[in-house]
């Protein structure tokens, strides 16, 4: 079975009008101006008032420019990166060419408010003021081009990995359940008909695109995953729920229970010729959402975590390393992913933030 992959080639340019990119984009133009302030008058007898004049000409310049490029941002999005480019090169050229002209009228009035009626056009200060903004606008809108599209190139390989884990249910699972479902349609026809909906349930969880959920919705989909397990491990798979109150909306990116709960009947409660017992507790811990999964493991040979990194095993260590890196996404260092195991008890803890 064969994942969807999302066929967007992402943004043409990062989101300029995000408080911190417009923070670095102050902060670079106002080294522009320092650098053409220094280039116009030595060091020593630094023009401090041209240095003002540059400095509220260019933070003017950039500043409009980068709204502009914002509005234009989904436009720029569907089109081919050289017309893309080429637009957001010519607003930049054109914002400048206005300010330019703005500018020098601004400045012969205030010398001479008289010559309101015989404004003179310095072309070549506005040639200057062009061919400064065409050097300097094509070096960095291919700097942020550069690198929106390695961040697109990044995501697209996460978001691979994060569909190719999500399409991977595995052949023993499908066939048991299979064997379930074929063994109650003629006892039990009305739990047959609900499994084959669990399931389809599962596989249609496993093909969506990633994304935040409800976590009410996880932990129905668990649900619906350990019933099916029921049925083929009976008495010796015990479930315990420990849910706190949540509130409608708390949302977690998409499989993220499941699968550590999958990992914790395959390679805690299976191999354990009484079976056991798994723990799921989901509680607000200030302003996070702590969860907690906790299931006993085989002791006398491997731990759990040397029984996954088996070749034929490697399934739970690459959930957790997956899980680990939908979360760096969704939440950057705000969230955590960590197992520990500690007398005959694997326990994982996923902690991330919760809305404000």
């Amino acid at each position: 079975m064969t994942a969807k992959i999302k066929t967007s080639h992402g943004d043409f340019l990062p989101n300029l009008c995000h408080p911190q990119a417009i923070l670095l984009l102050v902060l670079a133009t106002e080294l522009i101006a320092i650098l053409l302030s220094i280039n116009v008058s030595a060091l020593p007898q630094l023009n401090w008032q041209g240095l003002g004049l540059y400095s509220f000409q260019i933070q003017w310049i950039s500043m409009i420019s980068a709204l502009a490029i914002c509005r234009l941002r989904p436009q720029l999005n569907r089109w081919p990166a050289t017309r893309s480019g080429l637009v957001a090169y010519g607003t930049v050229l054109a914002i400048t060419l206005v300010f330019s002209l703005l500018g020098q009228v601004v400045m012969q009035l205030l010398i001479e408010p008289s010559i309101a009626t015989r404004f003179t056009l310095d072309i070549w200060q506005l040639i200057g003021n062009l061919i400064t903004a065409a050097i300097l606008a094509g070096i960095f809108l291919r700097y942020l081009y550069l690198q929106q599209q390695l961040r697109n190139q990044q995501q697209a390989e996460l978001q691979s990995r994060i569909q190719a884990l999500q399409s991977r249910i595995r052949p023993h699972f499908l066939f048991n359940s299979m064997n379930s479902i074929a063994s109650l349609i003629g006892s039990d026809p009305e739990r047959a008909e609900r499994v084959v909906e669990d399931l389809a349930e599962l596989f249609r969880a496993s093909l969506a695109e990633p994304a935040l959920i409800p976590i009410a919705n996880e932990i129905n989909l668990c649900r619906r995953y350990l019933e099916i397990e029921q049925l083929r491990l009976g008495d010796r798979l015990a479930v315990e729920w420990q849910i706190g109150e949540l509130g409608e909306k708390v949302k977690i990116p998409s499989l993220i229970l499941q699968p550590l709960v999958e990992n914790a009947i395959f390679h805690g409660i299976e191999p354990l010729p009484k079976g056991g017992k798994v723990s799921i507790k989901i509680a607000r811990v200030k302003q996070q959402l702590a969860i907690t999964i906790a299931n006993p493991y085989l002791l006398g040979k491997k731990s759990q975590a040397e029984h996954a990194r088996e070749p034929d095993n490697r399934h739970n260590s690459m959930a957790l390393d997956n899980i680990r890196r939908r979360l760096r996404v969704h939440y950057g260092a705000a969230a955590r992913l960590s197992a520990s195991e500690e007398h005959g008890l694997f326990t994982t803890y996923i902690f991330c933030p919760l809305p404000q």
